[in-house]
């Protein structure tokens, strides 16, 4: 997925997010992210754009805190929203192909736009279901999400960020991912941790339903019971257990 296409989508789902607190109590609970009221899940997308940013541009800085961010007042929180959105898109352009700093070692600066859409993408989901907004998100940008979640947790590294992710490996376990209309995921949990590639063959276990519906509940975001689950159940309840974002 080219930088255009990644930037329109963070402009969409920023612009998404925006929309769906439009109006809302700043101090309401999210129930998708239950310590965290909207007030700091908007800081947390405009903090995390800017932070971004940052990065792209001078290097690596402390992961910010999300209850420091301040989004201003409600009514504005849509513009302070966009600009950060944009500052993220200009950073990444300016920097063109020079490699910058990700927690797994240098990259492309697209990476970080990458992040911040499919970050953006599920608090976008967040805000609507705490506000009881629509939220749709196209199935390319959906497809891109699920294997970028597969990617990082298939990086050895992340079970150092996150120590729990480490759970994930097994000894030959499959789970599918299967969007019904395109190429699924094929999900093997092995001693040295997790392998995943783009095919639809028979697995262990399968969650079967629309590509929103498989990125939102592979990110926890809905309960495992809004797809089909065929074969060991079991195994595709320990997999989400684990991979609480």
């Amino acid at each position: 997925m080219d930088n255009t296409r990644l930037a329109e989508g963070l402009r969409e789902h920023t612009a998404g997010f925006a929309a769906a607190v439009a109006g809302a109590d700043p101090d309401a609970r999210v129930p998708t992210c239950p310590k965290w009221p909207l007030r700091v899940l908007a800081g947390h997308v405009g903090q995390a754009h800017r932070w971004a940013a940052s990065i792209v541009r001078s290097g690596p800085s402390p992961v910010p805190d999300p209850f420091d961010a301040d989004p201003g007042a409600p009514e504005k929180w849509s513009g302070w929203l966009l600009e950060g959105a944009a500052d993220l898109e200009d950073a990444v352009r300016a920097a063109g192909g020079t490699p910058v700093w990700t927690f797994f070692g240098q990259q492309p600066a697209t990476f970080w736009l990458r992040r911040m859409l499919h970050d953006t993408t599920v608090h976008h989901a967040d805000a609507a279901l705490a506000t009881g907004a629509g939220f749709t998100v196209a199935p390319d940008l959906a497809a891109d999400a699920i294997s970028e979640w597969l990617e990082l947790l298939s990086d050895p590294v992340t079970a150092s960020l996150k120590p729990d992710f480490a759970e994930l490996r097994g000894t030959g376990q499959t789970l599918q991912l299967n969007p019904g209309d395109g190429p699924g995921w094929l999900i093997t949990r092995t001693p040295d941790g997790v392998r995943w590639t783009r095919a639809t063959r028979a697995a262990d276990v399968t969650l079967a339903g629309p590509i929103r519906d498989l990125l939102l509940v592979l990110t926890r975001r809905l309960p495992a019971d809004r797809v089909t689950i065929t074969g060991d159940r079991a195994l595709a309840v320990d997999w989400l257990a684990h991979t609480v974002a």
